[in-house]
């Protein structure tokens, strides 16, 4: 791997505990230009996470907390009248940052989730009628609670589709529990955490992601993936041409940060749980409770080779 990102993993590990894996595919997501939804209980750690990237990255942060009162204004900004010059003045929104959490992102309404959708997959905002570019990088992180606790609105297909993962941090091991436990709290860590990498550097590591050679072979793997998803009467739907671009930058980050300058299936296999077990649905389960067995049944049952 190489040292700038070793170091980056390593320092949001100090922090969040007992996640290695997921503080992986959280970077992985970052490096593919991705962006992440992070899905659990509340107190696992999710702002955690995000804070702490943020932190090594070098970029700057936002929070946003959606409630159900929360307007498009709110996350884009809006412009206000000065009476000194008589002209409207443009005040930016929190969406103009380089990493915005959107909290608890299922709490607000459609109208108000939808205001990230130009945002994520296009980096700018139309607001009233004029286009503004959005720094870069540009990384959401949203988290959300299960669907089945009170006052939540499920995400639509269209905005999980902007999403090119999705991680559940889940409760932490006896071990990593215990040294919470005895440790400082993990908030008075994060002022601790230094920059690793600088603007430039971030970028290129970007940059060298599309780069990872990824043979015919391994792209017929992503394409029987895919296929089967389209194909068997088990899913719901098939996966996108978007998702299968997804699964493939996905590889190639991973892939980066194992150190190689090509993909193998172990990388496919790696990331896709979460790069599609939020655009998949089992047939007989339209909640979408049954994702997981239909990935563990693409790992198993689709060749290799």
């Amino acid at each position: 791997m190489l040292k700038p990102l070793e170091d980056c993993l390593h320092a949001v590990n100090r922090v969040v505990l007992g996640k290695e894996p997921q503080v992986r595919l959280a970077l992985t997501c970052l490096l593919a230009r991705g962006h992440l939804l992070v899905e659990d209980l509340p107190g696992m750690g999710k702002t955690t996470l995000s804070q702490a990237l943020a932190r090594v990255l070098g970029l700057s942060y936002q929070r946003i907390q959606f409630t159900s009162d929360l307007l498009p204004g709110d996350i884009l900004g809006t412009s206000i009248f000065n009476r000194d010059t008589s002209q409207f003045v443009f005040h930016p929104g929190p969406i103009f940052a380089e990493l915005v959490l959107a909290d608890e992102i299922n709490r607000a309404t459609p109208k108000s989730q939808s205001a990230l959708l130009e945002a994520m997959e296009e980096g700018q905002v139309t607001i009233e009628g004029a286009t503004r570019p959005l720094p870069q990088p540009f990384f959401v992180i949203a988290t959300q609670n299960p669907v089945s606790q009170g006052g939540t609105f499920a995400l639509p297909e269209s905005q999980l589709d902007r999403f090119l993962m999705r991680l559940s941090l889940g409760y932490p091991a006896r071990s990593a529990e215990k040294a919470l436990l005895q440790g400082q709290a993990r908030r008075e860590l994060l002022p601790q955490l230094e920059p690793v990498l600088d603007h430039a550097a971030l970028a290129v590591l970007q940059a060298e992601v599309p780069l990872i050679r990824a043979s015919d072979a391994l792209l017929d793997y992503i394409l029987r993936l895919v296929e089967a998803t389209r194909t068997q009467p088990s899913f719901a739907w098939g996966l996108s041409p978007r998702a299968s671009l997804a699964m493939l930058a996905a590889a190639r980050a991973w892939a980066l940060l194992a150190g190689r300058d090509y993909v193998i299936p172990e990388d496919v296999q790696a990331v896709l749980p979460s790069v599609v077990g939020h655009r998949l649905r089992e047939r007989a389960d339209p909640a979408g409770h049954g994702a997981g067995s239909l990935v563990q049944w693409l790992l198993r049952e689709v060749p290799v080779l």
